[in-house]
């Protein structure tokens, strides 16, 4: 991978993380003032779809986290190692629980007047699309275990060459 790639790829990651502080410091905050605010019938959602809110952020925060460190790996020539599992495996973690709490966030708002059907239909299309992206990576995941099983696998032939020789 080029290294002006990686450095872009950096930049992205930081200023995203950025925006994800900010919108959990600000922006979730405010959108629970605002359900406090929007009368009888809504006032039992603020707590739940604040927290909800903080976690599912804090869930693109792990993923954006896991990517820095893949990223580093790839620099170093150490992706295709044992090591690179457990980052990709928290992704994987992260999206299930991402797309869980949006199906959550749906469950909650589904009963009642106060948020259209189509709103709950519409988190329902987001929480499938999350799992999709888990399984996508899980399917990586297993290209990266064929990776590196043919990388020892290679490693281990050419000692044994340099012996022969």
């Amino acid at each position: 991978m080029p290294q002006l790639v990686r450095r872009l790829l950096r930049v992205v990651i930081v200023l995203l993380l950025a925006g994800m502080l900010f919108f959990q410091a600000v922006l979730i905050p405010l959108l629970g003032v605002d359900i406090a605010e929007g009368g009888p019938d809504v006032v039992h959602l603020r707590w739940p779809v604040v927290v909800i809110g903080v976690l599912g952020v804090a869930t693109v925060e792990v993923v954006l986290v896991c990517l820095w460190r893949l990223l580093t790996m790839v620099r170093t020539g150490t992706v295709f190692s044992r090591s690179a599992f457990r980052w990709v495996d928290a992704v994987i973690g992260a999206l299930a629980v991402a797309a869980g709490l949006v199906v959550l966030l749906g469950v909650l708002l589904a009963p009642g007047e106060a948020v259209p059907p189509g709103i709950v239909l519409a988190l329902g299309v987001v929480a499938i699309g999350i799992g999709g992206g888990a399984l996508v990576v899980l399917v990586m995941r297993a290209l990266l275990a064929q990776a590196v099983a043919l990388d020892t696998t290679a490693t281990t032939l050419r000692a044994e060459l340099d012996e022969v020789i």
